[in-house]
């Protein structure tokens, strides 16, 4: 079997300037990593590894297919015409249809991107697969994938049967880039580029933008004086605006 992990599939929102007209001025357009996409590749390359299965990386555009096979992946999947925008159900459909055009998958990895949430699940709900999100590890145990997440009670895990996707939401920073001797090795891995013609990407119902405006804030406010004049104006402040009695 395959076991697929999807990376580099957002543009940064940190590229993006709102500007005060309500008008978005994207000062990079390039599509870059996610924060999730290290523990991802992590998290696939486990599943992969444990039933020596080829891990094969997905990723579109202008991205750079290097990066996962820097870190294991087997061959690369890119869809090179391919324009990721903000339309999440448009994204969704793309992914879905480019797991479907690689052989034997029947786990797809995928980054719980905070900043585009409604993707990955809507990918497995265009495959028919169920979901785990905000995944932090993930095994094989005797029913299937035994995924682990955090939440508000601790850990939990949940036994999936496969096939299935798996979001994961990274809880640290990568701690270990690869280094140029992995990097030379990923330069002479297969890399596959396909057309979204190539594809056969389920039509959806694209969303317009109607407009953007930057978030409504209050100016704040200092009080001056010594620090317990300060914190009795504080207070009443407080008091005032019904935030504490």
């Amino acid at each position: 079997m395959t076991t697929v992990v999807v990376h580099t599939w957002a543009r940064d929102p940190g590229n993006a300037l709102v500007r005060p007209d309500g008008t978005v001025e994207w000062r990079s357009t390039k599509l870059v990593p996610g924060e999730d996409d290290p523990a991802a590749v992590s998290v696939a390359l486990g599943i992969a590894s444990a039933r020596d299965d080829e891990l094969v990386a997905v990723t579109f555009g202008d991205a750079d297919p290097s990066w996962a096979l820097a870190r294991g992946a087997a061959r690369s999947v890119v869809v090179a015409d391919a324009s990721v925008d903000e339309d999440e159900a448009g994204v969704a459909a793309l992914v879905a249809a480019t797991v479907r055009s690689v052989d034997g998958v029947d786990v797809v990895v995928i980054g719980d991107s905070e900043s585009h949430p409604g993707v990955a699940g809507t990918v497995a709900g265009l495959l028919g697969w169920p979901v785990v999100l905000g995944a932090s590890t993930a095994r094989w145990g005797d029913d299937g994938l035994e995924v682990a997440r955090r939440v508000a009670e601790g850990v939990q895990t949940l036994a999936v049967a496969v096939p299935a996707v798996v979001a994961v939401r990274a809880d640290q920073a990568e701690s270990r880039a690869p280094g140029m001797k992995e990097q030379l090795a990923a330069r002479k891995r297969p890399v596959q580029r396909v057309s979204v013609a190539d594809l056969e990407v389920p039509a959806t119902v694209a969303a317009t933008l109607d407009s953007t405006r930057l978030p409504a804030t209050q100016g704040a406010r200092l009080f001056d004086g010594s620090p317990q004049e300060a914190a009795r104006a504080l207070v009443g402040a407080l008091r005032s605006e019904g935030a504490v009695r």
